[in-house]
């Protein structure tokens, strides 16, 4: 009531904005550990295990043969990458502040920031952990040659986004049906172990086979990835516009959700979950 209004202009006003986003994103990288550097170990481990998981996987069950030909560890790593980046930017987003949270009270803080600033820290974690992983790959066991780095580069930002334009739609519906959400979440990111086709590549699939498959953005993102980084493949059967059309059109749908569902908010429901 007290407080005296003042007039700022775009640009200040704009500055502002990234300077409230940096410093929630600060706040997220550390909310998994305290100490940053541990985090940032933990997320590499993760993914360790997980390429160290599959590569075992495939050689009990003899599927080498099946990957393309090239390095075989890359192979496993460019479907692991994404998938995991794809996933926790969903559950980053999904699991970012709401509107009856307790930071919301906070005159500069809102959703879009909370929103935005999840997702960020998400990308930096998963950026830092890949080029840590390769770097030791690269040093250790031999030397690394992907294609067009700046095209494997760009469908791992494609999985991040379409991961987040997941993210918000479930987020917006969240305080209305949160379990539904809840399941619903858990459910798709077991559907991704193996719909998003990390395990194999879309032109050795059959016909009736492919139809099961190309419906998930993800696995369009991992099969042209791996056509930027193998100089032995390339993708017929998937394609780039798809999963970034399904990405914008989520984004705009989760926005108009959060939209409403901000304008409808009750303090009843964060007391609630």
């Amino acid at each position: 009531m007290f407080e005296a209004r003042r007039n700022l202009s775009r640009s200040h006003s704009a500055f502002s904005m990234l300077g409230l986003i940096y410093h929630s994103v600060v706040r997220n990288v550390r909310q998994e550990h305290r100490n940053a550097l541990i985090g940032l170990l933990l997320n590499m481990m993760q993914t360790i295990i997980f390429v160290g998981a599959f590569y075992f996987m495939f050689s009990v069950l003899g599927l080498k043969g099946s990957a393309i030909r090239g390095d075989f560890l890359l192979f496993i790593m460019s479907g692991i990458f994404l998938f995991m980046t794809h996933n926790k930017a969903m559950g980053a987003v999904l699991g970012s502040e709401g509107p009856t949270s307790a930071m919301m009270k906070h005159a500069p803080m809102n959703t879009i920031v909370a929103i935005t600033s999840s997702a960020i820290a998400t990308l930096y974690m998963q950026m830092l952990s890949m080029a840590v992983v390769l770097y030791l790959y690269h040093v250790i066991f031999g030397p690394i040659t992907i294609l067009d780095p700046a095209g494997a580069m760009a469908m791992i930002l494609l999985a991040w986004f379409t991961g987040v334009a997941v993210g918000v739609v479930l987020l917006s519906l969240k305080p209305w049906i949160p379990g539904v959400v809840q399941i619903a979440s858990s459910i798709y990111a077991r559907a991704n172990m193996i719909a998003s086709g990390k395990m194999f590549v879309a032109n050795a699939l059959p016909s009736h086979m492919l139809a099961m498959f190309d419906w998930n953005p993800l696995f369009h993102c991992i099969d042209q990835a791996r056509g930027y980084t193998f100089l032995n493949y390339n993708p017929h059967y998937s394609s780039i516009s798809y999963p970034l059309k399904v990405a914008i059109i989520f984004i705009m749908i989760g926005l108009m959700l959060e939209f409403f569902t901000r304008k409808h908010a009750s303090a009843s429901w964060e007391a609630a979950r």
